[in-house]
């Protein structure tokens, strides 16, 4: 197996099944001299199960500002660090950006150990276009919340969402309301026991979990604006025999 380097190991994570994670994702968590995870508790599951004794601290949105420049500082010193999310590959919808950035800064090398990533995992089977599509992350919670809806509205790419289960019919109705009845896809519980993806359109699903509730983590994919994308290409088709 490779050899360690003082470097900040980017390590992908399973989403779900414990058995979704590489031999060198394994090895990098076994060699590094320190583990940042997003929740300590929720990766000493993952880390019990391969049996991993490497010391781990926490690195999450609360004490971003104080630990980034101590990691910094640790690599410095010519420490290995990995990070690693919840589930998943860090640096999606977490904050592993500030300390990648302050590692690029410092000169740091920043070394990704590719695995699972949720969006990617419902994409492929959602049977929406993958071609192309635009990835969000989470809406905003209050501010910004709807102009953002408004300015998806135009995208004609399929959109890529995170969902919290107490949020997705108000996330629902609202999508309902602004796109229009497009079909869209909520999968649910990727890669474990209760893996669910539910097909229908914005206002069928709406229905659905207005009275329904929905347990797991969820990604809502939702059809690109195609009315729109199609009228363009009729535009230009005018244009060009014109």
């Amino acid at each position: 197996m490779e050899s360690i380097e003082n470097a900040l190991y980017l390590v992908a994570t399973p989403i779900g099944n414990l058995a979704d994670i590489s031999y060198r994702a394994v090895h990098i968590l076994n060699s590094v001299d320190l583990i940042a995870a997003e929740d300590t508790r929720t990766s000493s599951v993952l880390l019990g199960h391969y049996n991993i004794k490497t010391t781990t601290q926490a690195y999450h949105s609360h004490n971003i500002v104080t630990q980034t420049s101590k990691l910094v500082d640790k690599l410095k010193s010519g420490m290995s660090v990995a990070l690693i999310s919840d589930a998943g590959t860090p640096g999606i919808s977490d904050p592993a950006y500030q300390l990648v950035n302050a590692c690029i800064e410092n000169q740091i090398r920043v070394i990704p150990i590719p695995g699972a990533a949720a969006f990617i995992s419902a994409l492929i089977a959602s049977g929406l276009q993958t071609q192309s599509f635009v990835f969000e992350g989470f809406l905003p919670h209050k501010k910004g919340r709807q102009s953002k809806i408004l300015a998806l509205k135009e995208e004609e790419r399929t959109i890529v969402l995170y969902e919290s289960p107490h949020r997705i019919h108000k996330t629902l109705q609202q999508l309902a309301e602004s796109f229009g009845d497009r079909r869209c896809v909520l999968a649910r519980e990727l890669t474990k026991k209760f893996e669910e993806f539910i097909h229908g359109t914005l206002t069928e699903l709406a229905e659905r979990f207005q009275t329904q509730s929905v347990k797991g983590e969820l990604v809502l994919l939702v059809e690109g604006n195609i009315k729109r994308k199609n009228k363009i290409r009729e535009n230009k088709y005018k244009n060009d025999i014109e």
